[in-house]
């Protein structure tokens, strides 16, 4: 169990409400709290002792992480949450939970946000209240409550809290809606917060509910793992219903939403058929057609061109430039490569004409052929390590092994076959 601390009056409260829950409770499990710190901020580092300091007050740990908030044109609102979420997710093992001090106000507050910004009926339930992150999973407990409620605990406990001058630039979207904005709705609709927080609640049981009717489109799996989904069944529904069977399915990957036009652009190209390659890049991931169906390509590592050459001897393992690892292991009764124990492989990348020899297949055939006809993605083609011995091509990752002068068909003492694991998922924001 996990709360995060910043230094502010709603994390403080959060963190006391934990901390007497769990030293009330037998059994509780421990508790943890988490400051990241942005460095955006001449007083970060201040604000990082005070943490500290109040978390020797209540006898609790205090892990700090700093975060780089590399600001595009999303905004440095945008770039610190995103940051910061990812920092998190990091922390969190199977079983973890992450406590976040959102309440009522800010659920308001990002429902208006959306609004304006014309979002639809996933973006306009506001937060949820729980959703997985990384291994773990992020829980919202305050949500209900409005933060007049949360300064009035914070007097009655006589905490202490740091506020970060930056709540009040109203340059900021956020801020100038709380302090601008909300004020004059709420003297004119008193009751306005409780009223637009009830209508996300609405939202996201009909969501839920919609998210039931729609029809299952089965899941599929490209020959490196690519999670993706059968592309027919998706192309004979209607575009808006595709759309939502789409942005179901990157919600369950725990991705965050490419632009809505764009994505409805994109599976028009679809249903045109006209771009048989047809992809939607989405800043950490990509969407891409393969065949019969429609991939989520994340984590892409680089492609190999230029890289430099890595040596590899058996029993043991390289990190790939390309992302991902190569590794040697005994064949046991496999096919396998005959070598001895000191013997160095070269591992090269594709640069075009490679030929491989399969055992029992008559002739070499190109590898540009053997992995068209194998069905490999094409973003996986430029980044397949490939083990040389001098100049004789011996194996294909761990796709195939080539009928050389150490292929040992029935492994044995002193076969070796490759290993080749990879990365085709990652965590979102």
């Amino acid at each position: 169990m996990a709360g995060r601390l910043q230094r502010g009056l709603d994390s403080t409260v959060l963190l006391h409400l934990l901390h007497c829950h769990c030293r009330e409770q037998a059994g509780a499990p421990a508790l943890v709290a988490v400051h990241i710190n942005h460095q955006l901020q001449p007083a970060s580092t201040a604000w990082e002792q005070h943490c500290e300091r109040v978390c020797d007050g209540f006898g609790l740990p205090l892990l700090r992480r700093q975060v780089e908030v590399a600001v595009t044109g999303e905004g440095t609102e945008s770039a610190a949450r995103k940051a910061r979420y990812r920092a998190l997710a990091q922390l969190l093992e199977p079983g973890d939970v992450i406590f976040l001090a959102h309440h009522q106000d800010d659920q308001m507050e990002t429902v208006l946000l959306r609004l304006l910004r014309g979002a639809g009926l996933q973006g306009l339930q506001g937060m949820p209240g729980s959703r997985p992150l990384g291994a773990g999973t992020l829980q919202r407990p305050l949500l209900d409550y409005p933060r007049s409620a949360l300064q009035r605990y914070a007097r009655e406990q006589a905490l202490e809290w740091i506020d970060d001058p930056s709540n009040t630039d109203t340059r900021f979207d956020r801020n100038y809606l709380r302090h601008e904005i909300v004020p004059r709705l709420a003297a004119r609709w008193p009751a306005c917060r409780r009223t637009i927080t009830r209508s996300a609640h609405r939202l996201h049981a009909a969501g839920e509910v919609l998210d039931e009717l729609l029809p299952r489109v089965e899941p599929v799996r490209s020959r490196l793992g690519d999670p993706g989904l059968a592309l027919p069944p998706l192309l004979q529904l209607p575009v808006e219903a595709g759309l939502l069977v789409l942005r179901r399915w990157l919600r369950q990957q725990q991705l965050p939403m490419p632009d809505q036009a764009q994505l409805a652009e994109f599976l028009r190209q679809l249903h045109s058929g006209l771009r048989r390659g047809a992809r939607l890049d989405c800043g950490r991931y990509r969407l891409q057609r393969f065949a019969d169906a429609l991939y989520l390509v994340v984590a892409l590592p680089p492609a190999a061109e230029a890289l430099a050459e890595l040596r590899l001897t058996p029993a043991t393992t390289v990190a790939l430039p390309t992302g991902g690892q190569l590794a040697l292991i005994p064949a046991g009764d496999s096919p396998g490569l005959r070598l001895r124990t000191d013997e160095r492989l070269t591992l090269r990348w594709r640069q075009g004409g490679e030929r491989c020899r399969l055992a029992g297949r008559g002739g070499s055939r190109s590898l540009k052929k053997l992995l068209q006809e194998a069905a490999i993605p094409p973003w996986w083609r430029q980044r397949l390590p490939l083990l040389y011995l001098d100049e004789e091509l011996l194996a294909v990752a761990d796709l195939w092994l080539c009928d050389s002068s150490r292929l040992a068909l029935l492994g044995g003492q002193g076969a070796w076959r490759p290993l080749w694991t990879r990365n085709t998922s990652g965590p979102a924001d």
